[in-house]
């Protein structure tokens, strides 16, 4: 007898990686295993610190949240939707859950066996390297990242054409090596005078017994906790981790992830009972495959000429289209495009400092505005820009603005060469208009302020979203110190922003169909930008100026700490922070797949699923705008 059910398991599951790359019978042993889970909101999965079981999920109807406990609050890491899926890296690493699942709204999840899954998809690479990916995606730890001041590092493309993950691995096939009786001085001025970071020790059958690197020395030696003359097999870790010489990229960096190391020795068997042969290092990885932030920043760094920097920029595009492809948080590509996009125009301006006469008169700051300034930048976008320099006396002025306005030209050139359009309103800093001395910024954002009209509501809404990229630190904080001040003497310069951030009523018509252009070139398309993300935009700008924060430029972030400072309207905003991480999704995914800023949407592109977290995303819109409209009496304000 047909099992009707597992069909229908079946029928869903086929429509979404990893399960799309399966045969049609190994799915149906799947589903028949599938046990289906319903919540009601607020329902939890799992909990924190809870012990893993045997399953991992996959979101059927509804949306899960993935939060983390910090300082005793709840932080949502991710939100999953219909077919994705999570909890993973629990039965990898087998250990304990690190996130709480939660039910966002009523759902249906799908709980899939570890054990039956791994026997269906058995030598199958393609599938064997979607959970890679989910591992490392699930490893990605935000709070551990934003204290140690790094980034993630785990790239694992999603392209039938691209094999690299599953090549043999180039390890160092003859590593430094010491004998048991070393001692710590001996091995560690080996290891100077070769200039690696670790030695490997040997026992008398060259078999590896531990290894030191360049942590354990400063660890265990420079805190006094161990002699110098102290021997090896004192600081070495031990047992070592082994593998053998034909892996794969991919296995040796989940492998990597799992222990929570950066070597791999390698054997002759694969055990650590036969003779060392090589050490495959996570720099190794990392070479081999090539296109990760860290490679692309690294690459960055050291361009000195824009033809450099623009390749390296291409890189991230790819970077990023897989990541998308990968179902990595979006919270979490935002921050690395946009390190990676701080870090292009950071170097353009070092390349135009060296092509001047003369080192810069006076101090200055480079401000990025608009996307870029909130720090969500991910496809190539017009420049918005601005230069703000250290005061000068008057005489002084028009030499001082000339010498940064014709740095700011190189700077705009060599942007416009990387793949960042000319701003078509001039609003960069090779504009004089944009090119001022502190005391004029002031000056101008003062009148923005105080005397709000149409274009100074337009302009203040580029303005506002600025962060500084390159110079003075010193200058931005007084700056924004002064804005913050001004605020405090008028109301109605709210008013005029939130007239704004309303002025896009629900992306939905009556019948709940899209609204979508109705004449030029745009006819019949959707405006996501403008219908969408702009409403949003502006209303976590509105409301952020209005509680005088400072520091948080992001969207989604500014979203999340305006539910940090108002515990009854969390849930709103916590749902306009999802909707415009998902929206944004939407924008990139047609940006790329069209070539173009992904600004208009052919709606006839989407999926009935992806229809519907798309209209989800509109419900948070409408709340918000009225929320404004009440917050600030805007119902009788024209």
């Amino acid at each position: 007898m047909k099992n009707s059910i597992a069909e229908r398991v079946c029928d869903f599951l086929k429509a979404y990686p990893p399960f799309d790359l399966l045969k049609y019978d190994k799915l149906l042993e799947i589903a028949e295993e599938v046990v289906i889970i319903y919540l009601e909101k607020a329902d939890v999965l799992f909990k924190e610190g809870d012990s893993f079981n045997e399953h991992f999920y996959m979101v059927r109807n509804g949306s899960v949240s993935l939060t983390h406990t910090h300082n005793d609050t709840q932080e949502i890491v991710s939100m999953s939707d219909a077919g994705d899926i999570f909890g993973v890296r629990p039965l990898i690493a087998q250990e304990n859950y690190k996130l709480t699942a939660t039910a966002h709204e009523e759902s249906i999840v799908y709980a899939i066996p570890i054990k039956g899954f791994q026997l269906a998809v058995e030598n199958n690479s393609k599938v064997y390297k979607y959970l890679v990916t989910a591992f490392a995606t699930n490893a990605y730890d935000p709070y551990t990242t934003k204290e140690n001041n790094e980034i993630f590092v785990d790239y694992l493309p999603n392209n039938s054409h691209d094999i690299v993950n599953f090549q043999t691995a180039n390890y160092t096939k003859n590593p430094v090596t010491c004998s048991e009786k070393t001692s710590l001085r001996d091995a560690a001025i080996k290891m100077s005078v070769l200039k690696i970071g670790c030695i490997i020790v040997i026992d008398q059958e060259k078999k590896p017994v531990g290894i030191i690197t360049n942590s354990d020395i400063k660890n265990k030696i420079a805190t006094g906790k161990y002699p110098i003359e102290t021997a090896v097999t004192n600081i070495m870790s031990s047992p070592v981790i082994t593998n053998k010489k034909d892996l794969t990229v991919a296995d040796g960096q989940l492998q990597m992830i799992k222990h929570n190391i950066g070597h791999l020795c390698i054997t002759k068997d694969g055990t650590i009972n036969s003779k060392l042969i090589g050490v495959l290092s996570h720099h190794d990885v990392l070479v081999t495959l090539g296109n990760n932030p860290s490679v692309i920043l690294k690459e960055i760094n050291r361009a000195t000429r824009t033809k450099k920097l623009r390749t390296a920029r291409l890189k991230a595009n790819t970077l990023l289209k897989n990541y998308l492809e990968q179902n990595i948080p979006l919270s979490h590509i935002i921050k690395i495009i946009s390190q990676i996009n701080d870090a292009v125009t950071f170097q353009a301006i070092e390349i135009a400092l060296l092509k001047m006469p003369t080192p810069p008169p006076v101090k200055f700051s480079w401000l990025a505005l608009g996307s870029q300034g909130r720090k969500e930048q991910l496809l190539y976008t017009d420049q918005d820009n601005a230069l703000v320099f250290e005061d000068v006396p008057k005489e002084k002025y028009q030499e001082t603005q000339a010498y940064f306005i014709e740095l700011a030209k190189y700077v705009t050139k060599s942007l416009n060469k990387i793949g960042f359009e000319y701003c078509e309103a001039d609003m960069m800093a090779s504009n004089p208009e944009w090119c001022k001395s502190l005391t004029e910024w002031k000056n101008q954002f003062k009148n923005w302020i105080l005397k709000p009209d149409e274009k100074a509501i337009l302009l203040s809404s580029i303005f506002f979203d600025y962060s500084r990229i390159y110079g003075d630190e010193e200058l931005v904080d007084e700056l924004s110190n002064t804005i913050y001040k001004t605020l405090e003497e008028t109301s109605l310069f709210f008013k005029f922003l939130g007239r704004d951030a309303i002025k896009s009523p629900s992306p939905l018509g009556f019948f709940k169909q899209f609204l979508v252009e109705e004449n030029g070139d745009q006819k019949d398309l959707f405006n996501i930008k403008s219908r969408g993300l702009m409403p949003l935009i502006d209303s976590a700008r509105l409301l952020i100026l209005s509680k005088q924060i400072k520091g948080v430029n992001n969207t989604y972030e500014r979203f999340e700490k305006l539910a940090e400072l108002e515990p009854n309207n969390k849930e709103l905003y916590n749902s306009c922070s999802y909707a415009f991480k998902a929206l944004s999704k939407f924008k990139t995914k047609q940006g790329l797949l069209h070539n173009n800023s992904g600004k208009f949407i052919e709606l006839e592109t989407l999926t009935k699923e992806e229809k519907l977290k798309l209209k989800r995303c509109f419900k948070p819109i409408h709340e918000i705008q009225e929320t404004l409209k009440f917050r600030f009496d805007l119902k009788n304000f024209i």
